[in-house]
């Protein structure tokens, strides 16, 4: 395979979201670095799994120096993993704090940095976060405050980085998402779920990869925070 062939790096890879990335960068031939604690090898030779703690930065360097070496070259980076613990403000412990900081924030900041770095030496990219609705739309009795200080900043980084390398040829943008179907959520809480949402159900996976496939594609956006979450952000 030549380097012709574009790459993608995600985090988070190996289950829901994440692992249906991988497949959706897969069937529009990119090469894919997979990442995330629990990633296991792959029997394609073009994912390269890369298995540690996104917070920590050799993670982040592991990523992405495999795909330099083995691939030639990263054109995209999804940031993928995160994590959501629903508690009340004030039962969060110094432990719950820490995590959000090292899986949201550091997690982003250190690939997001290293990859940026690969991409200006192209003067071409793309970089996605995966945010959440809760952060211009909190709902009561979901309790999201540590969610949305880190998805918050997300957000904010996405427009500063979209407008520090509009010129450089580098797209920065986001999702917010709205609840979406996976294993997290247990089938008896559904439908309560599914009444969050003013279209009158969760989102599915494959919303969230169409979503990301569609900025990937949209090569006159950069900077915007697209909301997928079945209306959520409009109203209630």
């Amino acid at each position: 395979m030549g380097i012709e062939q574009k790459v993608a790096v995600i985090t988070g890879a190996s289950q829901g979201i994440g692992a249906d990335l991988v497949k959706a960068y897969r069937d529009r031939n990119y090469r894919v670095v997979a990442t995330s604690r629990s990633i296991k090898p792959s029997d394609d030779d073009a994912i390269v799994a890369v298995p540690g703690d996104i917070a920590d930065r050799k993670t982040a360097e592991r990523a992405i120096a495999e795909g330099v070496t083995r691939f030639g070259r990263i054109d995209t980076l999804v940031n993928n993993a995160g994590i959501f613990i629903p508690k009340p403000f004030t039962q969060y412990t110094e432990a719950d704090y820490e995590a959000y900081l090292g899986t949201n924030i550091a997690g982003f900041f250190h690939i997001t940095q290293l990859a940026i770095a690969e991409m200006e030496k192209r003067g071409n990219g793309h970089i996605v976060q995966v945010t959440t609705s809760l952060v211009d739309n909190p709902i009561a009795g979901v309790p999201s405050v540590l969610a949305s200080l880190t998805k918050g900043g997300l957000n904010a980084a996405t427009k500063s980085l979209a407008i520090e390398y509009a010129k450089r040829g580098i797209r920065v943008n986001a999702i917010a998402l709205g609840t979406i179907k996976t294993p997290m959520h247990p089938v008896e809480t559904h439908a309560q779920l599914d009444a969050l949402h003013p279209i009158g159900r969760m989102g599915e996976i494959s919303d969230v990869v169409d979503a990301i496939l569609y900025l990937e594609s949209a090569n006159f956006v950069t900077g915007e925070i697209l909301h997928v979450d079945g209306g959520q952000s409009a109203g209630h």
